[in-house]
């Protein structure tokens, strides 16, 4: 693991702790011990969130030439157990900029019926980036998951990093 995920990783249970912890405190403060049962159920519910780990694929440079060029993200579930997973492309910008803005770029996914539907991208930090959120589904133990994305650079001046990755749960 590198120790940019490792930091990551720390980085956002340390988000998750202390937002769990507002979020027990308002309500505890406020109102009856019942209160603390609810806030854990909550805490309960969000935990399966965070990713654990992260699988890197190859990364490929940001074709800059209003094409549309697919991405596909590939991952094999090797355990003995279903396993919650999200793919993700993260369109990195050059260390040095300028930042990508979502706006650079179109990106879509192909359904199961082949259409291509469109994916909204965030941004944070000059890294623009897919929801993991919308993108979880259980792998069953043994099955692949074969997601393919399409990118296409709407900005002539654009330039960055295409990487492609997999976020583990549980």
């Amino acid at each position: 693991m590198s120790m940019q995920n490792s930091r990551l990783r720390i980085a956002s249970l340390a988000l998750f702790v202390a937002v769990a912890g507002l979020a027990s405190a308002g309500p505890a403060m406020a109102a009856t011990h019942q209160a603390p049962a609810a806030s854990s159920t909550v805490l309960e519910e969000q935990e399966p969130a965070i990713p654990t780990d992260f699988v890197d694929l190859p990364t490929s440079p940001l074709a800059a030439d209003s094409e549309r060029h697919e991405v596909t993200v590939t991952y094999r579930n090797e355990t003995a157990a279903d396993q919650t997973v999200a793919p993700q492309l993260l369109v990195e910008s050059p260390l040095v900029g300028p930042f990508l803005k979502p706006s650079d770029v179109k990106v879509e996914r192909r359904t199961a019926t082949g259409c291509w539907k469109a994916v909204e991208v965030g941004t944070q930090t000059g890294t623009l980036f897919t929801d993991l959120v919308t993108a979880q589904r259980t792998l069953p133990a043994g099955a692949t998951l074969t997601e393919v994305y399409r990118i296409t650079v709407t900005n002539p001046q654009a330039e960055g990093t295409v990487h492609p990755r997999v976020a583990l749960y549980g």
